[in-house]
C-alpha cells in the first residue's frame, strides 16, 4: 500500500484511513482559481474536506496579550466555500462507505499529463451486494470558473437497486486548529446564505461571508446515462442543494453522471450577478461536453511540459517527484489571474492559505521560464496591491510602500513583529521578481503599467528605511532575513544585497522609462541618492573567520548545542523559546546561503566557499524553502553528492511528508525547488544583468538530465551527461550563452561542450542530528516505496 512509481502519475492502490488528511492535499486539484482536495467523492470518510477559491477569505482578529502601535488590528482566513465533490451512493439502501463492508479493490491516480484525478473501486456491502466504481475529476485549466466530475458505477453481482445523490454542501464542519502556529485557524459556518434555487438537473447557491463581505456562488449541473427511467427529485434549502437518483440497474449495465461545477465570487458584484456568471459558466460547460473538456485539458498540458518537463535518468522517483512538483507548481499559478499564488497553493488551509515571499523567490523563478504569462499575472496582484502597501509604509513612518508579510488581500495579515513586519525584504524580493521577469519576457506592457513603479516605490522604502552612519555607510537596521531564527538584526547581509540590487534596478528603470519616472515624481536627486545607497551598502564580514556575517555580530553569538537537542525537538520553534533560538548561531533555513545564489556577484569565489560551509554547520532546515537553496550552493561548490541529498529533501517533502503537516497543504515553493535544484543547481543556470549562463554537473547518481527554459521568445533545449552538456534552441533565434564561462552561439542544431570536473573539496560539517533526508535505497517500478517507510520521517 503506498505511492508507486512511475513517470507520468501518481497512483495509489489500497485503501489507508490514516493516510487521508495526506492523500487528500496530494491528489488535490487546482487551476489556481478554484482548488478542490482529493476527497472520496462519497464524502466521507474525510480527513479535511477543502474546497477553495483564490481570493475569497474571512477576516478575523488578531489577538495581542499587549497591542502596540502599528500592530495590524485582524488578519484573513482562507474559506472552505461550497463543496460540490460529494457524490453519495446507496446500494440497496445501505450508504456506500469505506469504513463498512469490505473494499475489495481501491487505487487512486492523480495523471500529470490528463490533468486529472482518477478513482476506482470494487465494494462489497455490508449485506454482501458488490459494485465497481469509477470516477474522474478535473479542474479544467481552459474554463477557470468550471470542475466536472465524470461518476460510474456497475453492478458485479446482478441487478441492484441504487441510489445516487449528488450534493452542494456549505459550511462543512473543518478540524480545529491544534497548537502549531503554522496551521490555520478553523472557521465556524463561515458563509451566510443569500440566495438558493434548483430546477431540472441543476441547482445554485449563493451566500457571502459576515466579515469581509466577500460574495460567491456555486453551480452544479448534470448530464445522465442511464438504463432505464429513474425516479429524481431535486431540491435545494439554504446550506444544502441535492439532485436524488434512484433505479433498478440489471447486471451488465452501467450508471453514468456527469457533474459540472461552476463557481464565482465577488467583492463588489451583486448576488444575480454571481448567478448569471455561474449559470453562464455550467451552459458553457455543459456545451463544451466532457470528452471535448478532457481534450482541452490534455492540450493544454501538452503545451505547458513541452517546454516545462525535466528529464531525469538514474532516480525513477526522482522523476515522478519532479513531476508531481512541476504539475502542482502549474496548478497553482495557472489560472490565478491577478490574484496571490497562496503558500500552500489551492490544497489545504495551512498559514491561513496566506502568500509570502515565497511566491517571487521560489515560486516565480520557475513560471518565469516555463508559463511566463501566469507569472506575469502573479506580479499584476501585486501591483494591484500597491495602494495598501504605500499606505501600510506611511503608517509605519516610511516612503515607499510596504508589503505584507502574509497576505490574502494585501493588508498585512502577521501578527508577530518580529518576523512579521520586520522581514521587510519582501520588498526586495518582489523587487528581484518584477526585474527577473522583465529580463526574461522583454514585457513592455508590463513595465511600463506595473514594472517601473514596483521598482520606485520600493527603491524609496529602502531609501527610508536606511541612513547613513558616521563613516558613511548605509545601515538597514532591526529587520528580519529570510532565517527566523535571528530576528530584528542589523545588515542582514540577504536583506542588504537584495535591497541594494532593487536600488538599482529602480534606477535602471527610471532609465528605461522615462516618461513613468517623470509620472512617478523621481527626480535626479532621489535617484542620485538611491545610487549612493546602493554603493555604500553595508555588508558585514569577519576578518578573523573569513565569513560574512548573516547579520551585525551573528558570527559572535553562543552556539547552539546541537549534541544535546534530540532530534524530536526539530523543528526548534515548536521547542525552544524565541528569547533562546534569536541569542544563539543557529540557522532555521538559508539565508546568507540563499543571497549567494540570488546576488552572486557580490562575492568572491573564495568566500563563497567559506560561507557555504561556515552556514552548512549552523543551518537546520527547519522551513520547507531550505533544502533547494542549499542544494544550489552545494552543487556550484563541488559538492555533488551533498546536493543531490538536499534535492531529494526538497523533492520528497510533500511525498515523505517530512515536516509532518501534508495534511493541511502541500509545500508550493518547495515543490517549486524542485526545479532549481535541477537547473539552478545541476545546470548552473544564470541569468543575471540580463546573460544566461549554465555551469552544469551532474552527481554520480544520475546518468543525464535534460530540461528546457523559456527565454526572450526564445525555448533552450540542455542535456546534460556525465562529462559533456549539450544546447540547442528549440524555438528563437540565434542566441549568445556561457557554459562554465565560456561563451557560443547556440541555434537549432546541437552545441555539445565538456563538462570539467568539480573540485575536490571535504564535505561541509553539517548540524549534529540534522543530515539531508536520505532514502534506504533507490526505489524502482519492480520495488515501489511502502507508504510506511514513506512515513520513516513524515507524519
Amino acid at each position: 500500500m503506498g505511492f508507486e512509481i512511475a513517470p507520468w502519475e501518481l497512483r495509489w492502490r489500497g485503501l489507508s484511513l490514516d493516510a487521508l488528511r495526506r492523500t487528500e492535499s496530494i491528489f488535490a486539484l487546482s487551476n489556481g482559481h478554484i482548488g478542490l482536495r482529493g476527497t472520496l467523492d462519497e464524502g466521507e470518510p474525510v480527513g479535511m474536506p477543502g474546497t477553495y477559491l483564490n481570493g475569497f477569505y474571512e477576516k478575523r482578529e488578531l489577538p495581542y496579550a499587549e497591542a502596540g502601535y502599528g500592530y495590524p488590528d485582524e488578519g484573513q482566513t482562507i474559506v472552505n466555500v461550497t463543496d460540490g465533490k460529494i457524490i453519495r451512493l446507496l446500494v440497496e439502501d445501505e450508504p456506500m462507505d469505506v469504513r463498512y463492508g469490505k473494499t475489495v479493490e481501491h487505487e487512486r491516480v492523480l495523471d500529470f499529463r490528463s490533468g486529472t484525478l482518477r478513482r476506482e473501486t470494487v465494494w462489497t456491502s455490508p449485506t454482501g451486494r458488490t459494485v465497481r466504481i469509477r470516477s474522474e475529476r478535473l479542474v479544467s485549466f481552459t474554463e477557470r470558473a468550471l470542475a466536472v466530475i465524470r461518476y460510474e458505477v456497475e453492478p458485479l453481482d446482478g441487478d441492484i437497486e441504487l441510489v445516487v445523490q449528488s450534493d452542494l454542501l456549505a459550511n462543512e464542519p473543518v478540524p480545529v486548529r491544534g497548537g502549531d502556529p503554522r496551521l490555520a485557524a478553523a472557521l465556524d459556518r463561515p458563509l451566510v446564505s443569500d440566495f438558493h434555487t434548483a430546477r431540472a438537473d441543476a441547482a445554485l447557491l449563493a451566500h457571502h461571508t459576515r466579515r469581509s463581505e466577500l460574495r460567491m456562488a456555486a453551480g452544479m449541473d448534470h448530464e445522465m446515462e442511464l438504463p432505464n427511467t429513474p425516479r429524481r427529485e431535486i431540491h435545494a434549502e439554504e446550506d444544502l442543494a441535492r439532485l436524488t437518483v434512484a433505479l433498478d440497474v440489471p447486471a451488465g449495465e452501467k450508471v453514468r453522471l456527469t457533474k459540472y461545477l461552476a463557481y464565482g465570487w465577488s467583492s463588489r458584484r451583486s448576488t444575480p450577478a454571481l448567478r448569471a456568471q455561474v449559470d453562464a459558466a455550467l451552459a458553457a460547460g455543459r456545451e463544451t461536453g466532457w470528452d471535448t473538456l478532457l481534450q482541452r485539458q490534455r492540450a493544454y498540458l501538452d503545451d505547458f511540459w513541452e517546454s516545462a518537463d525535466i528529464e531525469i535518468d538514474g532516480d525513477p522517483e526522482l522523476q515522478q517527484a519532479v513531476r508531481f512538483a512541476l504539475f502542482h507548481v502549474l496548478q497553482a499559478g495557472a489560472r490565478g489571474e491577478t490574484r496571490a499564488i497562496p503558500a500552500k497553493g489551492l490544497t489545504g488551509t495551512g498559514y491561513d492559505g496566506h502568500s509570502f515571499w515565497d511566491t517571487e523567490t521560489f515560486v516565480l523563478p520557475v513560471l518565469i521560464h516555463t508559463m511566463p504569462a501566469a507569472a506575469g499575472d502573479a506580479l499584476r496582484w501585486r501591483h494591484a496591491t500597491l495602494g495598501k502597501a504605500k499606505r501600510r509604509a506611511r503608517e509605519l513612518g516610511q516612503r515607499g510602500a510596504m508589503f505584507p508579510w502574509r497576505s490574502i488581500n494585501g493588508d498585512e495579515g502577521s501578527g508577530y513583529w518580529p518576523t512579521g513586519t520586520a522581514a521587510v525584504h519582501v520588498a526586495a524580493d518582489i523587487a528581484h521578481a518584477v526585474s527577473s521577469y522583465v529580463a526574461a519576457t522583454q514585457d513592455e506592457r508590463f513595465d511600463v503599467e506595473c514594472g517601473v513603479e514596483l521598482l520606485v516605490e520600493t527603491a524609496r522604502l529602502w531609501a527610508s528605511l536606511g541612513h547613513f552612519d558616521a563613516e558613511g555607510a548605509f545601515r538597514i537596521d532591526g529587520v528580519t532575513g529570510p532565517d527566523e531564527y535571528s530576528a530584528l538584526g542589523d545588515n542582514n547581509v540577504y536583506t542588504n544585497l537584495m535591497a541594494q540590487r532593487n536600488l538599482r534596478e529602480a534606477i535602471a528603470g527610471c532609465a528605461r522609462r522615462p516618461e513613468i519616472a517623470r509620472r512617478l515624481g523621481v527626480r535626479a536627486e532621489e535617484i542620485t541618492h538611491w545610487r549612493e545607497c546602493a554603493a555604500r551598502m553595508t555588508l558585514p564580514y569577519n576578518e578573523k573567520l573569513g565569513v560574512h556575517e548573516q547579520s551585525e555580530g551573528f558570527t559572535q553569538y553562543a552556539p547552539w548545542n546541537f549534541a544535546t537537542t534530540p532530534a524530536s525537538h526539530y523543528p526548534l520553534l515548536l521547542h525552544y523559546p524565541y528569547f533562546d533560538l534569536y541569542r544563539k548561531q543557529v540557522v532555521k533555513q538559508a539565508d546568507l546561503t540563499l543571497a549567494m545564489y540570488l546576488c552572486p556577484s557580490a562575492f568572491t569565489p573564495d568566500q563563497r566557499i567559506r560561507n557555504f560551509e561556515y552556514y552548512e554547520a549552523l543551518t537546520v532546515r527547519d522551513s520547507s524553502l531550505s533544502a533547494c537553496a542549499q542544494a544550489v550552493l552545494a552543487a556550484e561548490s563541488g559538492h555533488l553528492t551533498l546536493a543531490y541529498d538536499y534535492f531529494v529533501e526538497a523533492a520528497l517533502t510533500d511525498l515523505h511528508d517530512l515536516h509532518h503537516n501534508v495534511a493541511n497543504g502541500l509545500h508550493i515553493a518547495s515543490l517549486a525547488g524542485t526545479w532549481t535544484c535541477c537547473v539552478g543547481g545541476f545546470g548552473g543556470l544564470r541569468t543575471h544583468d540580463g546573460v544566461i549562463s549554465f555551469a552544469p554537473r551532474l552527481p554520480a547518481t544520475l546518468t543525464r538530465l535534460a530540461f528546457r527554459i523559456l527565454w526572450r521568445g526564445r525555448c533552450i533545449a540542455v542535456e546534460i551527461g556525465p562529462t559533456t552538456a549539450t544546447y540547442h534552441l528549440a524555438c528563437g533565434g540565434p542566441l549568445r550563452i556561457k557554459h562554465h564561462h565560456q561563451e557560443f552561439d547556440v541555434g537549432p542544431d546541437p552545441v555539445t561542450l565538456p563538462i570539467p570536473a568539480p573540485p575536490h573539496r571535504p564535505t561541509p560539517t553539517l548540524p549534529e542530528g540534522r543530515p539531508p533526508y536520505r532514502r534506504n535505497q533507490l526505489p524502482t517500478p519492480d520495488h515501489p516505496r511502502s507508504a510506511q517507510r514513506f512515513g520513516a520521517q513524515g507524519g
